[in-house]
């Protein structure tokens, strides 16, 4: 059950998500990186991509928070409910992702998702959609 201080934490969270260079970071990510293949997808892992730390930044830094529920620092139910860009995130880009990679991705988020079956129904809608939209963008193209 959550608490006061979870609730501080969660608080903290959005605060860090409001800082200049991360609200770029996560537009970019999120609204604006749309690939349809490997070869698109694997683009932003080039070091030369100005886009690579917007990469890096946004993935380590939800990587690094689903931390917090994993090691008990944060109720997982309540991380989950207030922290959907993470989710967002690993639909976004996990089947590609690990087609390119053969890794996991996101796999602290992962964990956090396969261990509650709320998180695991709104991340499989998610990925529906998502997979509706990115076909969408490959008819277009």
């Amino acid at each position: 059950m959550a608490t006061p201080a979870d609730a501080d934490i969660i608080l903290k969270l959005y605060d860090l998500r409001r800082e200049e260079v991360m609200r770029k970071a996560r537009n970019y990510v999120g609204m604006e990186f749309w690939p349809t293949t490997v070869e698109e997808f694997k683009t932003i892992h080039n070091p030369t991509n100005p886009n690579n730390v917007y990469w890096r930044q946004v993935i380590s830094f939800w990587e690094g928070m689903a931390q917090l529920p994993l090691h008990g620092a944060v109720d997982p139910e309540l991380y989950l409910a207030t922290q959907g860009e993470a989710l967002f995130l690993r639909a976004k880009f996990a089947k590609i992702s690990e087609e390119a990679t053969g890794n996991t991705f996101m796999p602290n988020t992962k964990k956090l998702v396969d261990a509650s079956e709320k998180a695991s129904a709104a991340f499989e809608g998610m990925v529906k959609n998502l997979d509706a939209r990115r076909a969408q963008m490959t008819a277009a193209k």
